[in-house]
């Protein structure tokens, strides 16, 4: 099947700053709903479930579904861009995200809810991976970082201002839980306009052979993984028979899909990007990466509301030290990059940053000053600032252009699952953390809501103190993309779009184009 698809940069029109600005507008805006849609509802839960009439097991998955959607289809729609033209498929990414997020907020069930929410998960997947394709086709490496400074503000900031956007929606007067999905159609609709008015791609025609073996058992894979690693210990303990059988599942799905992407001319994965020693390191590195960001999200929300007594929408203010940091980091040494073409310094003083901020955090407890967690923020912030996004650069720099989507959509697949294993497990730890300090009492926060003062000051303090400890093994995990940048050789940053095509990898998933 031959399909028109992205055409080699050096045959694409140059693009002025103003015209550049004026796309990723478009881009950035429905980035940001997709990945505010994953943390708005938190604190709009209890009542959806109320209101519904739900059980705790639906609670769980009104979260799960969309998570594990937008995982799954992240390297799936990167491929795709890689295949077929990238204007529709960003498209079709916010329609699907639109009509899910209103099919939501009408939800007169639970099993309408969940559903819908999956199908939000795979717009969202589409939006947050198709960004970063559609960047990397417009804009050269050499003055990418200034534009991926952008991105890495909006992932961060949409991340952790989601429970104060959420909060202030529920307590506001007329509004209620229907509001946190409702509020991103706009703009969603606004990000749909723009995009259809600014962005122009051309075409070539190309070879399509979908890999419809290889996307079914990745999704498969990754999303019996999910299942396991976000319902053992609530609904089956770990050790059980159905824990050990989802474990078995997922990993013989996802070994079947190396097996099947090493043989496909068009795999969702292409197995030669783990022989690229920048990919593979990346990788690593961005997978702690989300770790600390999601983590940021959750840990640091529990610790002001649970630990510290403060209501969500004043927890989510005392976060904003975490994203000025980023911002104002991302947005520098994204120009600084373009600027001079070094992007490994800003590597190593941005996996420092990370691994400091989280060792001054792992001191904190529930009595710690707040201007004092605060000054801890900026340095944790201003380090995810300077990594994510130019992890991101370092794998696009590596690649051609053909091949720009499967890779990039790679670092942010794993990014994601690695942020939802790792804050998963660390979120069981901090159980067993308080369990501790409580004397090995159970189920600590469910007794909070019926405690008397005294008690419930007891519960408080446990956690206040407890998620240090999380903080203790997020920065030991931290050495991970502290060392895996330190082993990334630095390769100039091209000023072409397209690689020179004299030396391509040696693969069969690289066979050129078929121009018209």
């Amino acid at each position: 099947m031959t399909s028109p698809s992205t055409a080699p940069a050096q045959d694409a029109p140059g693009l002025t700053h103003r015209q550049i600005v004026t796309t990723l507008s478009g881009l950035l805006t429905g980035m940001f709903v997709a990945i505010l849609s994953n943390t708005i509802v938190s604190n709009a839960l209890p009542a959806i479930v109320s209101d519904l009439q739900g059980s705790q097991t639906g609670y769980t998955w009104i979260v799960t579904a969309t998570l594990l959607a937008t995982t799954a289809s992240t390297p799936i729609w990167g491929k795709l861009a890689d295949l077929f033209p990238k204007k529709p498929l960003v498209q079709a990414a916010t329609v699907i995200f639109i009509a899910a997020s209103i099919g939501a907020g009408f939800s007169h069930s639970m099993g309408e809810m969940i559903g819908w929410r999956f199908l939000q998960g795979v717009g969202a997947g589409g939006l947050q991976a198709l960004a970063q394709v559609v960047i990397a086709a417009i804009i050269p490496p050499r003055e990418r970082g200034r534009y991926s400074g952008y991105m890495g503000s909006v992932l961060a900031a949409a991340t952790v201002s989601g429970p104060l956007i959420g909060g202030l929606l529920v307590d506001t007067p007329g509004l209620g839980w229907q509001a946190t999905f409702f509020v991103g159609v706009p703009v969603a609709l606004v990000s749909l306009l723009v995009v259809q008015k600014t962005l122009r791609l051309p075409t070539v025609r190309r070879e399509v052979k979908l890999d419809y073996w290889g996307a079914a058992l990745i999704v498969g894979g990754v999303s019996t993984l999910l299942v396991w690693v976000s319902l053992a210990g609530e609904q089956f303990p770990w050790s059980s028979p159905t824990s050990w059988a989802l474990v078995a599942l997922g990993v013989a799905a996802l070994t079947a899909a190396v097996i099947v992407e090493t043989k496909v001319p068009e795999p969702v994965v292409p197995m030669w990007l783990f022989r690229e020693r920048t990919v593979v390191l990346s990788v690593l590195a961005s997978m702690i990466a989300g770790v600390v960001m999601f983590g940021g999200s959750v840990f640091l929300g529990q610790y002001f509301q649970i630990g510290r007594a403060y209501s969500p929408m004043a927890a989510g203010l005392l976060t904003l030290p975490l994203i000025g940091g980023l911002v104002v980091s991302s947005t520098v040494s994204g120009q600084l990059i373009s600027r001079f073409g070094r992007w490994k310094p800003y590597l190593l003083v941005g996996a420092a940053l990370i691994t400091t901020g989280l060792t001054l955090l792992a001191t904190i407890d529930h009595a710690t000053p707040v201007w004092e967690v605060s000054i801890f923020l900026v340095l944790l912030g201003t380090g995810m600032g300077m990594t994510m996004q130019n992890l991101v650069l370092a794998v696009q720099n590596t690649v051609d252009v053909s091949n720009v989507g499967a890779a990039s959509s790679l670092v942010a697949f794993l990014r994601s699952m690695g942020g939802t294993v790792g804050v998963t497990l660390l979120g069981v730890v901090l159980d067993g953390r308080v369990s501790d300090l409580l004397g090995g009492s159970p189920d600590a926060l469910e007794a909070l809501a019926t405690a008397q003062p005294a008690q419930a000051t007891l519960i408080r303090a446990a956690y206040g103190d407890g998620i240090s400890f999380v903080f203790l093994i997020a920065a030991a995990a931290s050495l991970v993309t502290l060392v895996s940048v330190i082993l990334i050789r630095e390769v100039p940053l091209r000023t072409t779009i397209a690689k020179v095509p004299s030396a391509p990898p040696a693969s069969p998933d690289l066979a050129p184009a078929r121009t018209r």
